[in-house]
């Protein structure tokens, strides 16, 4: 029997009301935030790529490459080629933002030489995760539609719950690797105690992202379990 009473909008939609107003907040507060303080110059006159330089080097590392990438607010540590990439505002500009961003890139390949558990564990699963996340809401979709049980429902469900682990497991990398970067700012005394207090504000305002990223992937999670088992009754 062809599935009929949830599709795009279903009366459990509500549950994702909060993920998507805290997520419209994150957005705006991650922009604003960053804005201002790219328009604030640090004092000492770094930029970021001269920033995640000294982090690298003051801690032993000399293999990790810094690569200037398009974009805004791009920047990311790639573990796999020991490549820190950061966009060009940050790679080039001496504003608190492009320090405290460039900071928390190095933070990432600080967590890598460091053997940080939740990052190998998120770099294991990535591969699962890619394949999970193209297939699940393809079986999800059929299993809603198509067939009057749920096996491919349970099965999209099953692989969907792979991308709520990287989320979840995204939030400790992403929280240490901030820590890491202000306590490196202060210790290498790259910023003043005022910068630093700014450089959090920056980083909080990102870190928003990723908890309003793994708030959306838990309530859809449970969304669809409750579709599930409602279709089960």
């Amino acid at each position: 029997m062809p599935y009929y009473g949830y599709g795009f909008w279903d009366p459990t939609m509500i549950i994702l009301l909060p993920a998507i107003i805290f997520t419209m907040y994150a957005q705006f507060k991650v922009s604003s935030t960053t804005a201002k303080y790219f328009r604030v110059k640090s004092a000492s006159g770094y930029t970021g790529r001269s920033v995640a330089e000294r982090i690298l080097h003051a801690n032993g590392i000399y293999d990790v490459r810094i690569e200037p990438v398009r974009g805004t607010l791009t920047d990311h540590y790639d573990p796999t080629r020991k490549v820190l990439r950061l966009s060009e505002d940050v790679f080039y500009g001496a504003s608190v933002t492009s320090i405290a961003v460039a900071a928390h890139e190095c933070g990432h390949a600080l967590q890598h030489a460091d053997g940080y558990a939740p990052l190998t564990i998120r770099g294991a699963i990535v591969p699962v995760v890619n394949f999970a996340s193209s297939v699940s809401w393809i079986l999800i979709f059929a299993g809603l539609f198509f067939t009057g049980n749920n096996t491919m429902l349970q099965i999209g469900i099953l692989l969907f719950s792979a991308t709520v682990l990287f989320q979840i497991i995204t939030l400790p990398v992403e929280f240490n690797a901030s820590r890491r970067a202000l306590f490196q700012l202060e210790d290498l005394a790259i910023v003043s105690h005022e910068e630093n207090r700014y450089s959090r504000k920056v980083l909080t305002a990102a870190a928003m992202t990723y908890v309003a990223a793994a708030l959306t992937a838990l309530l859809q999670l449970l969304r669809l379990v409750l579709i599930a088992s409602n279709r089960d009754d």
